[in-house]
């Protein structure tokens, strides 16, 4: 796949590819002949776990960790385990933030519902109250 195909089915710029594999981020891309970027099976592979860890806020630095543990091999298995351990229990904690966040929006809600709908009772009874001395 060329880098634009890749870009187009990823939803990455073609710029932001280049950036994740001059880092390091990305292994080295397989080329065509005259330098062309031809992306292939692991390649891909690459690109989809960086834009899944990247979109669970996983930082730039530590993707560049994993990735360079990975390239040297199996001595590094724990560690790149731990890696992700560490990956998890930070997103498991904004995720728990995130909810309690949630929660409080849902109780500011439920809030402008009930005053609200006390609002509305109250216009009723009024207009009841209207339509009564209406026929006195």
């Amino acid at each position: 796949m060329t880098i634009s195909e890749v870009s187009k089915q990823y939803g990455l710029s073609t710029d932001t590819l280049r950036y994740y594999e001059r880092i390091g981020l990305i292994p080295p891309v397989p080329r065509r002949g005259g330098g062309v970027r031809d992306y292939d099976k692991a390649s891909l592979g690459w690109v989809e776990l960086i834009k899944c860890m990247r979109s669970a806020g996983v930082s730039i630095e530590a993707l560049i960790e994993y990735s360079r543990l990975f390239q040297q091999g199996d001595e590094t298995l724990e560690a790149r385990k731990a890696l992700l351990v560490e990956q998890r229990r930070q997103l498991l904690e904004r995720m728990a933030d995130m909810q309690r966040s949630v929660d409080r929006l849902n109780e500011k809600i439920e809030n402008y519902e009930r005053g609200l709908a006390q609002k509305e009772q109250e216009l009723r009874r009024h207009q009841a109250e209207r339509e009564e001395t209406g026929k006195r």
